[in-house]
């Protein structure tokens, strides 16, 4: 069996890991940082304990295979997971609020016709249905497959499969280009707009330019449900780092690669940064790439909140506050590099006494999509400040009279993210998607030297904790079965 050099201990990094030490390889994690689960951190003071990355499990299919085959423990036996009900709030300018059950297709139409109107649930549902036809036709070449080196098969997958209904006395479909459109053509409502966009937003992708295969983001979420992990997301992370020790996964922390060393034309090794060579017949890497010509992808602004008071029966865990004005905050994420917009804010309350001093308190997170470090200068303490205040002035709306109840609240930016996790601009990528001539693809997980894989959000098929599961047995396949691996059965 050979020696596999892993560049990073980020969740796709330590996915691979795992399942090639139970194949037999000898595996070493190189990590630049002194810990472990990448964008997926914890930050924890006074009792308070918050997630600095992802809040919240989508898809926990994922990461069932991985525990199943990698040992005798499942997930569930590894952590505490629920699904939370209701899966989300949504709370609009106009007044309009409604709260949307976990994963009852059924329960969200009610929901969406007695909030918005007679008809828009249907409309919605219709939408979702179109979705999960998209999901159909791509799930298996977009998610379960290597990414094809094959023209043919690489442009069917840049060819947008989201079947937009029929126009009125026409024979023919018109596939509305973007998801913008889609919300234009089929939903006809603003908040059927907003709560479409949003799941879009959240991933960092511009609802007027993603293709309509974006679709897919609340159908996943509707149709496979939310879970929140006791004690927090990071709780997966930790889980993920016992399962690699326990298969003999060998961790170096502090130890930064600064090159792949090349021998015969394929990879051979990693060099790290005090000059030192490690032998390696294969080297994976979860680390972005830094020659890629690309331009950092929209990150995240997160607040965490220390707050007196116990936290309100029958609050729900998860709550979404959509910006009074949609134009603006697009622009000031993707198009001018500004700040003085109120943005949608995602208001995250935990029911869960470990994360939380006692019950007299409460730990609650805000988070929202910005532009990346660099566009904006994250680390300007005058517009972090001001930004954080507007969030929280939003976040009213989900938590009347959050401002009385702040003891302590601290920020996390997009500079922060790119200190951390090494993600130029403190960019968070979104999952791969198909259509928009293959723009929303991303690079195939066997790298251009021989030897090298590309593993995480930033390879195939991109960002989210289920997607960088999905690249680590990607990978591990690649390598465990040759270059004709074509993905779990």
């Amino acid at each position: 069996m050979a020696r596999i050099a892993v560049i990073g201990a980020g969740m796709g990094a330590m996915a691979a890991a795992a399942r090639l030490a139970v194949a037999g390889h000898t595996v070493t994690v190189y990590e630049r940082g002194e810990t472990h689960g990448g964008g997926v951190g914890r930050f924890a003071r006074d009792g308070f304990v918050f997630d600095t990355g992802p809040q919240l499990l989508h898809l926990p299919a994922v990461y069932r295979d991985l525990f199943v085959k990698t040992g005798k423990e499942s997930l569930e036996q590894s952590l505490g997971l629920t699904q939370v009900d209701p899966a989300g709030a949504h709370l609009f300018p106009d007044g309009t609020a409604f709260a949307l059950p976990n994963a009852s297709r059924a329960g969200v139409v009610r929901a969406l016709d007695e909030a918005v109107g007679p008809g828009a649930g249907e409309r919605w549902s219709d939408l979702v249905n179109r979705a999960r036809e998209a999901w159909d036709a791509t799930r298996r070449p977009l998610l379960e497959e290597p990414l094809s080196a094959d023209p043919a098969e690489r442009a069917a997958l840049a060819r947008d499969p989201y079947p937009a209904p029929r126009r009125r006395g026409l024979f023919r479909r018109s596939a509305p280009a973007t998801l913008a459109a889609v919300a234009e053509r089929e939903l006809r409502d603003p908040r059927l707009t907003a709560l479409l966009e949003s799941h879009a937003l959240a991933h960092g992708l511009d609802p007027r330019t993603a293709p309509a295969s974006a679709t897919v983001l609340p159908y996943l979420e509707q149709t496979f449900g939310s879970w929140y992990v006791a004690g927090g997301l990071r709780g997966l992370a930790d889980a993920l780092h016992r399962r690699c020790v326990a298969r003999r996964v060998e961790f170096r922390f502090g130890a930064e690669v600064t090159g792949v060393v090349e021998e015969d034309g394929r990879a051979a090794g990693v060099r790290l940064a005090d000059g030192t060579v490690e032998e390696a017949a294969f080297v994976v890497s979860g680390a972005p790439d830094p020659a890629s010509a690309a331009p950092p992808r929209p990150g995240r602004f997160t607040v965490f909140l220390a707050l007196r008071g116990g936290r309100a029966a029958g609050a729900v865990h998860r709550t979404v506050v959509h910006a009074p004005s949609r134009d603006r905050e697009l622009a000031g994420v993707f198009d001018a590099a500004g700040t003085d917009y109120v943005p949608t804010v995602t208001v995250y309350r935990p029911d869960d006494p470990s994360v939380r001093p006692d019950d007299d308190h409460e730990a609650v997170t805000l988070t929202a999509t910005v532009a990346p470090h660099g566009r904006v200068d994250w680390t300007d303490g005058e517009v972090v400040a001001a930004f954080a205040d507007r969030m929280l002035l939003a976040a009213e709306a989900a938590v009347p009279g959050l401002a009385g109840r702040v003891l302590w609240r601290e920020v996390r930016t997009p500079a922060d993210t790119e200190r951390v996790t090494g993600a130029p601009g403190g960019g968070v990528p979104a999952p791969a998607l198909s259509g928009g001539e293959g723009a929303f693809l991303f690079p195939s997980n066997s790298g251009e030297m021989p030897g090298t894989y590309g593993v995480g959000g930033f390879a195939h098929p991109g960002g989210g904790l289920a997607h960088a599961g999905m690249s680590g047995a990607l990978v591990a396949g690649l390598i465990v079965e040759g270059a004709g691996f074509r993905g779990s059965q």
